[in-house]
């Protein structure tokens, strides 16, 4: 089944295409065929993981594709031990996730739409997942980022939801230009794209030093804008204006996880440079702390589990940075089943109560039980308390820090640890437990379908006990089969252990007093501590020194330019014909010719053009396919010929 693992990407594609050109209007049968898709890609991800299990591999195939004079370019598969866990982590996760949405996205009006979506994201990261080169990886990197645009602007008659949308498309592209540098200086360093080849080049010294470490950081780039590193993290909670279901698949197996995924894969390129390696490891410790903080004062339910995503994200570049290529592939899997747990129960409590904003909320575990339960259990996963995944994965991180001497990163860590439990149960505390805020809100909340429910209880077993295949004493467990170069996993350090477990505690414990017997009143310590709450409430001022920096400048620079063109050129052809510096045929000729073919005729020019262009951009994606479609059969033609 290796060799015809592509299948697995292709049948979500198949049903993005039969949703959107036959199914469009059938909300049934659209759902049924985007479900079916991905559980059958679920089911040969089960069978390519258990042929890898048997045989590491990785597992290379090759086919013939673009052939010229000088230049050939195959479509490569590229299946290894960490390419089969993230098969099954992004098919577990998206199953869970379309069938969670037939409830959520009831009587939506782009209902199909919605499906047909969803099959094309799962397409794009499956694509990515098993590409063998790194020019297949650009191109579902950037349908990732195409389609990830789609759905969080899904409801774009919602200004915000649209902002959202091209404040996503827009930061993450600045990373993707780094990506797209550091390929192109591979590539030409290497004289291939695949995998393979640049890693045989590298392990053989074949490639300068130089040239590796530019393109391992500039690749890297790319991975701060899709898995929302600092400073490129902005764009991740806005996201949150997106259908929650999406929420759930952005921030659990697909967009943000890319990122961390193409750093694993460039690791024979990171480990190269000492210096390149240890900037990746700050700049995840920095994110992982800087998220951590804003986490602690958010009140958007959504919102909170969005900034914990992008500490966590911060977790694993940070292990990766050290050469922690087991732990931080290992906490990306155990990640993606307690955060599309949370998100999906954070939705399930949106869908209950119509808000938000946990201050309105209270209460709810007597209405939602399953709901509440499952949350808590996720919670105390992500909080790393024993014997759930989380503890697992969150100890791995710690050794392989400590394994590598980085005491100042491993205590930043460790705070993290304990400001990621606190804010996790302050939102389990808020929302489930003590008297309704809102007695409206409560009345009406009512335990989600079980269309919804179900995903919920699936997910909770998986954020109990996936964790256990990485325990450090098995001998054949996560670190035997997911590993880089050799196998490799720091030894078990209880004293790591147990201050992870009691940092963990006493960040429940702190949100225990404030939040549940209130014998520490929250409002008070915010009043006492106002400028820290204020600074981090809004999120470090970070929107409005990119505001008041870069986005200001561009206009203001717009703005030179168009004065410019109104005071200079213009006021130099009026001031001309005014005092008669021309005569009447010369200046007609200059006026004509210069000002109106150099200067005008520019705008008209590209006018002209955007007019014939804004005719084939209709809006309708069926359009779009058929012209993708169309370009693959040419070049079909192309080669039998």
């Amino acid at each position: 089944m290796i060799e015809y693992s592509y299948i697995i990407a292709f049948l979500p594609l198949l049903s993005y295409l039969l949703i959107v050109f036959f199914f469009s209007k059938n909300n049934k049968v659209a759902h049924t065929v985007s479900i079916t898709a991905i559980l059958a890609s679920f089911v040969l991800s089960v069978i390519v993981f258990f042929e890898v299990l048997a045989n590491h591999g990785p597992h290379i195939f090759e086919y013939e594709w673009i052939s010229m004079p000088g230049f050939e370019l195959p479509l490569s598969l590229y299946i290894d031990p960490l390419a089969a866990v993230m098969l099954l982590v992004v098919t577990i996760v998206s199953s869970c996730v379309h069938i969670y949405s037939v409830g959520y996205m009831h009587g939506d009006p782009r209902y199909p739409r919605f499906f047909s979506f969803l099959s094309l994201f799962s397409f794009s990261m499956l694509g990515l997942v098993i590409s063998g080169t790194f020019f297949g990886t650009f191109i579902f990197w950037e349908l990732v980022g195409l389609t990830s645009y789609l759905l969080i602007g899904f409801w774009f008659e919602k200004k915000v939801a649209a902002d959202a949308g091209k404040k996503a498309f827009v930061t993450t592209k600045i990373g993707d230009l780094g990506f797209l540098a550091g390929l192109l200086i591979l590539s030409a360093a290497a004289g291939t794209f695949n995998y393979s080849e640049v890693y045989h080049l590298i392990e053989n010294n074949q490639i300068p030093v130089i040239f590796i470490t530019a393109a391992g950081i500039l690749m890297f780039c790319g991975a701060i804008g899709k898995s929302a590193q600092f400073p490129l993290h902005v764009w991740l909670p806005d996201a949150m204006e997106g259908p929650t279901p999406v929420s759930a698949l952005i921030h659990a197996a697909t967009m943000v996880a890319a990122g961390v995924y193409l750093t694993a894969r460039i690791m024979s390129i990171i480990v190269v440079s000492h210096s390149a390696a240890i900037t990746i490891a700050y700049i995840g410790g920095i994110t992982a702390l800087l998220a951590a903080s804003i986490g602690l004062v958010q009140n958007d339910i959504k919102r909170v589990l969005a900034y914990s995503t992008v500490s966590q994200l911060g977790y694993m570049i940070l292990a990766l940075g050290c050469g922690g290529y087991t732990a931080g592939t290992f906490h990306l899997m155990t990640h993606a089943f307690f955060k599309a747990l949370l998100f999906l129960g954070a939705g399930s409590v949106i869908h209950a109560v119509h808000t938000n904003d946990i201050q309105f909320m209270g209460g709810l575990s007597k209405k939602m039980p399953i709901t509440s339960k499952t949350f808590f259990i996720a919670s105390l996963s992500i909080a790393g308390i024993f014997p759930l995944s989380g503890f697992w994965s969150k100890d791995e991180i710690f050794a392989t820090i400590l394994h590598e001497g980085h005491w100042f990163l491993l205590v930043l860590a460790v705070l993290v640890a304990g400001m990621t439990a606190f804010y996790m149960f302050r939102l389990c505390f808020l929302t489930f437990t003590g008297k309704p805020r809102d007695e409206h809100a409560y009345e009406h909340a009512h335990e989600s379908p079980n269309t919804m429910t179900y995903p919920l209880i699936f997910l909770a077993i998986l954020a109990v006990c996936a964790g256990w295949v990485g325990i450090p004493w098995l001998h054949h467990g996560y670190a035997s089969f997911v590993y880089f170069h050799h196998p490799h996993h720091p030894e078990p350090n209880f004293a790591l252990m147990i201050i992870g477990t009691i940092v963990a505690l006493a960040g429940i414990y702190l949100a225990y007093l404030m939040y549940y017997k209130r014998a520490i009143d929250p409002v008070k310590m915010a009043e006492r501590f106002k400028p820290v709450y204020t600074f981090l409430f809004n999120k470090w001022y970070f929107d409005e020194l990119y505001m008041g920096t870069v986005i200001r400048f561009t206009y203001w620079f717009m703005e030179v330019l168009f004065r410019f063109d109104q005071v200079v050129i213009d006021g130099f052809v009026n001031f001309c014909g005014k005092f008669g510096l021309f005569n009447s045929r010369i200046w007609m000729t200059f006026d004509v010719y210069v000002v109106d073919g150099a200067v005008n005729g520019a705008g008209y020019i590209t006018r002209w053009f955007a007019g014939g262009l804004r005719r084939i951009q209709s809006g309708a994606v069926q359009n779009y396919a058929f012209v993708i479609f169309l370009g693959v059969v040419l070049l079909i033609l192309f080669r039998m010929m």
